[in-house]
């Protein structure tokens, strides 16, 4: 099943990374880099800072990929992780940073597909997301 972003396996996965923090944001990217593992697709990522950026991004059904810090404010990510799992017919993986390891129930209410803790470490999240981007390749 294809959504009107994807036009071959070859295309980049999008994969929309949201936190009010500008550095959160950046570190994610560098910790996954355009090409971890070895993916067919590069990946191009998709910055949001605020609820409403992430919903209208998701609206558009282009993300492959929803990366949401629970620290974010005024929207938490483990809130945001809830609405999109609760709104969308055909919700993308999502995977939750958490700063408290406490935190991690609260994700995995949130139907999060998976939960890394902060600081984020580069070897982890690439292994928490590979399997879930290749799910996303295979779907397509």
């Amino acid at each position: 099943m294809r959504y009107a972003g994807r036009s071959s396996i070859y295309a980049p996965l999008r994969v929309l990374v949201y936190s009010s923090n500008a550095g959160i944001r950046l570190g994610v990217q560098q910790a996954l880099g355009r090409c971890p593992d070895n993916l067919e697709a590069p990946l191009v990522f998709v910055e949001t800072a605020t609820q409403s950026s992430v919903l209208a991004e998701m609206a558009k059904g282009e993300i492959d990929l929803v990366i949401l810090d629970a620290e974010a404010t005024p929207s938490g990510g483990i809130g945001l992780a809830k609405q999109l799992k609760d709104e969308l017919l055909q919700c993308p993986s999502i995977v939750v940073v958490i700063a408290r390891a406490d935190d991690a129930w609260l994700a995995d209410w949130s139907r999060a597909d998976a939960v890394v803790s902060m600081p984020v470490e580069p070897v982890i999240l690439i292994e928490t997301v590979i399997p879930l981007l290749r799910g996303r390749l295979i779907a397509s």
